[in-house]
């Protein structure tokens, strides 16, 4: 793991936050009903955090192996335009936004809890697990949150990127009508 310096220099560079969803924006828990209806519990702080990130003109994307309709709402409902679903070869599709987006590894984030993450996480600027990811992740990160996955993590690592920025002052997402 980086030093606090070290992780504020790599968080001044970021461009864009790629993130995880299951076990990063959740707290990995699939809910069905009788009916084989899913829900997914969303963190609300995570959410204001991605809007800030997006107000500061830092564009946020999801990568996730599953699909999931909840998803399509929830990133719908947080304006995230960029999100990959059904993704078992998260590097491909990494390779593709950087491609597109023109940036460079320095200038990306990823946080991720699992696996299919690490191949991401060894190339971006600033990697980030968060607290209850599995242990190869946690041993190969820049940066482990103090919060878990679907309860906050997010929301801490927004907050660092425009803190580092020094942007989270002069961020504020306009009210929806």
């Amino acid at each position: 793991m980086l030093s606090i310096a070290t992780r504020r220099k790599h968080a001044r560079l970021i461009r864009s936050l790629l993130l995880d969803v299951d076990g990063v924006l959740t707290q990995g828990t699939v809910l069905l009903n009788d009916y084989g209806v899913e829900t997914l519990l969303f963190c609300v702080a995570d959410g204001y955090g991605i809007r800030l990130l997006q107000e500061a003109g830092i564009p946020v994307a999801w990568i996730s192996s599953r699909t999931s309709q909840a998803v399509v709402h929830r990133a719908n409902a947080l304006h995230v335009n960029i999100v990959h679903q059904g993704v078992h070869e998260k590097m491909t599709v990494y390779e593709q936004f950087l491609q597109e987006h023109r940036l460079q590894d320095t200038e990306v984030a990823y946080v991720g809890d699992d696996l299919l993450d690490l191949p991401v996480l060894k190339r971006v600027g600033l990697s980030v697990a968060v607290a209850n990811a599995v242990e190869p992740v946690r041993r190969s990160v820049d940066w482990v949150t103090t919060r878990r996955g679907g309860e906050g993590a997010v929301r801490e690592v927004a907050d660092f990127i425009l803190e580092s920025q020094k942007s989270l002052k002069k961020t504020k997402p306009k009210r929806r009508k």
